[in-house]
């Protein structure tokens, strides 16, 4: 079995963080719920999990599916559903993991992912080529908000390096070429780091 398709991704909205640090719950959107939907399809994940708390916010992400899944929209857009089956909806990042293991038959290499820097991270390179090595399933964790709570790295296996730009890349207009470059920039939405993510650990370009 191949490694995209023993892994799955998780979004997460709790416990996250806001703006100041403090850890909440935020909304489910629907663009998160189809367009990572269609990312995981895309690189042949095994399932993508909507992770919240809120009864009400689950209740709301089983409408959306029920919609594309088994309701009109299937027939209006059947690439649309082929993508949305692979959505699960769990109250906790814990009942991801527990799933993952009743599916796969052995509990997951857990990766939690985030922007900011920190100590003792993974490379793209290195984590897949030790999760090739090893038959185990992968849980890709990503955040919503201002990133994961620092609980979910300290449960996960491993951390990922945080997605970085061309150092020297020029933003279009305001900066000449000769002007210093904030390479700390990388503000990237969810639905884009998971693209890009995915694509960097089971892309083949060969």
């Amino acid at each position: 079995m191949t490694l995209a398709a023993r892994s799955y991704a998780a979004l997460v909205h709790h416990p996250v963080l806001e703006k100041g640090g403090r850890i909440v719950t935020t909304a489910v959107t629907n663009l998160d719920v189809h367009d990572i939907a269609r990312a995981s399809r895309t690189y042949g994940l095994a399932g993508y999990f909507v992770v919240t708390p809120i009864v009400e916010q689950r209740k709301l992400v089983a409408e959306i599916l029920g919609h594309w899944v088994t309701d009109s929209g299937r027939e209006h857009n059947d690439q649309r559903t082929a993508a949305l089956e692979l959505v699960r909806i769990v109250s906790s990042l814990e009942e991801a993991v527990q799933a993952v293991a009743a599916e796969k038959g052995a509990p997951p290499f857990v990766v939690a992912t985030g922007a900011r820097p920190r100590k003792n991270v993974v490379s793209f390179r290195s984590l897949r080529v030790a999760r090739e090595a090893d038959p185990r399933p992968l849980l890709l964790v990503f955040g919503t908000g201002w990133g994961l709570a620092d609980s979910v790295f300290a449960n996960s296996d491993a951390t990922l390096e945080p997605i970085q730009g061309p150092r020297d890349a020029v933003p279009s207009g305001g900066r000449s070429e000769a002007e210093p470059v904030d390479a700390g920039y990388n503000h990237l939405s969810v639905r884009s780091a998971v693209a890009i993510v995915l694509d960097r650990l089971f892309a083949r370009y060969e």
